[in-house]
């Protein structure tokens, strides 16, 4: 064999995997990097069947327990101030949680097809509750708004609370039966009956007077229908319709002009008109990044109105400073983009629509009431979801919240490995009892076996 055709043959072998003279491959660029590898392992944590699961039960479930802790502490003073227990307002809050608790097991543990069941139920009773607030006699005044049924004792009940989750429940029964026969290609399919309904609860909510649950409401709407696919001039023509209601109603109220006009208020102004605007400012300035510490706030002493209310995130940045408030808004965070992949993953499109539907209305009505307390946003009157003090607002979104861990259920992949946990379980839970069976027996005197 000439030397040329050797000398080339010894290349080729050394050139395979197997040659003597292998090279080794070079790293890819940023393989290295701590950061791109924390990356893909919160990627592939993300990525795994039963994360939305636990991300919505464990982030409600803290934000829940933070916010009793924080309505006792928010509310003692107040309470006092009414010749009440130091611990009134707490003890409600706390009976409606567990209330809400069994709302959310019973939510989670119903079928696909129970919800959809219970859609028009729910929007003829919430309707019908709404109407009863306008009653004489029956519906009664708070804060100025005409939105609420007193039940007897200290017990009262706000129906527009409920028509939240009655829209959504309804507005994705209709939206999927509709596209399961194609009609959502239409128009008129897309918008009827679903906005005319949408504008009678709000227009039954607006007669007492509540324009931050209205709002709340016309996000769910615009939620609905961007999930819906609805085209970009059907989608701009619903929300221009919305937005010149809405300042038309705004400009012809003096009491919504003088909030519109305490947006990023520094100064109480004419006739303390930005007093709680910006005693809340107040309360966050003086938190710091640590707080002064746990029931050490010294705005809810009668200088911040409703301090357990629609302005206990101010309390919470005041007691629990920056780090506090920064932990609540990342459970929100995380609620809500848990949520967002519960609502992209399935393929059952009411699924799709209810999940889509609760995420909207909790993150807008976080985003309202944290922007308020901020003075990016006018005051809306409108709790910090499962946070904020008031009943009639925690149970309907405990039973949402148990609508998403139901559906987050609901994956196959999910039930799977629900399935073989159980399994698991199962298996560990016989081991115990054999084991311990075994010690017992061997710790018997010989005469006794």
């Amino acid at each position: 064999m000439p030397a040329d055709a050797r000398a080339a043959r010894a290349v080729r072998r050394s050139a395979t995997p197997g040659g003597p003279s292998r090279r080794p491959t070079a790293p890819r660029r940023g393989a290295d990097n701590p950061l791109r590898r924390l990356y893909a392992r919160a990627r592939r944590a993300w990525d795994r069947p039963l994360t939305a699961y636990y991300v919505i039960m464990g982030s409600s479930l803290l934000i829940t327990v933070l916010g009793l802790v924080m309505v006792y502490s928010a509310s003692m003073i107040q309470a006092l101030q009414l010749d009440l227990a130091a611990s009134y307002f707490f003890r409600k809050q706390f009976t409606a949680a567990v209330i809400g608790a069994v709302l959310l097991l019973v939510a989670m543990r119903m079928p696909v097809k129970l919800h959809r069941a219970l859609a028009y139920p729910m929007l003829a009773v919430s309707v019908f509750l709404m109407i009863l607030v306008q009653v004489p006699g029956i519906g009664h005044a708070v804060n100025g708004n005409q939105n609420w049924i007193y039940l007897g004792g200290p017990f009262q009940l706000q129906p527009s609370e409920f028509g939240k989750l009655a829209l959504v429940l309804w507005g994705a029964d209709l939206l999927a039966r509709k596209q399961d026969k194609r009609l959502l290609t239409q128009w008129k399919h897309m918008l009827v009956p679903l906005v005319p309904v949408a504008f009678m609860l709000l227009g039954l909510i607006m007669l007492g007077g509540d324009m931050g649950t209205a709002i709340i409401l016309a996000a769910v709407l615009f939620g609905l229908l961007w999930l819906a696919g609805a085209p970009t001039r059907l989608f701009a023509g619903v929300l221009s319709v919305a937005a010149l209601i809405g300042f038309i109603l705004i400009r012809t109220s003096p009491n919504r002009m003088s909030r519109l006009a305490c947006i990023a208020a520094t100064d109480p102004g004419p006739g303390d008109q930005c007093w709680q605007a910006v005693h809340g400012i107040y309360a966050l300035a003086s938190g710091g990044f640590f707080g002064s510490g746990l029931g050490a706030s010294v705005e809810k002493w009668g200088q911040l109105p409703e301090p357990h209310t629609d302005f206990i995130f101010a309390i919470t940045g005041e007691e629990l400073g920056l780090a506090g408030t920064l932990s609540v808004l990342a459970l929100f965070a995380a609620l809500g983009y848990a949520g967002i992949r519960v609502a992209g993953r399935t393929e059952d499109p009411f699924v799709r629509y209810a999940a889509g539907g609760v995420t909207t209305w909790i993150t807008a009505q976080a985003v309202i009431n944290v922007g308020a307390v901020l003075g990016l946003l006018p005051i809306a009157g409108v709790p910090l979801p499962l946070f904020s003090y008031g009943g009639s607002a925690l149970l309907p979104t405990m039973f949402a919240i148990g609508l998403l861990i139901a559906f987050a259920r609901e994956e196959p992949t999910a039930r799977a490995a629900l399935a073989g946990q159980q399994r698991l379980f199962g298996r560990k839970r016989a081991a115990v009892r054999w084991n311990t069976m075994r010690r017992r027996a061997k710790a018997r005197p010989s005469g006794e076996r």
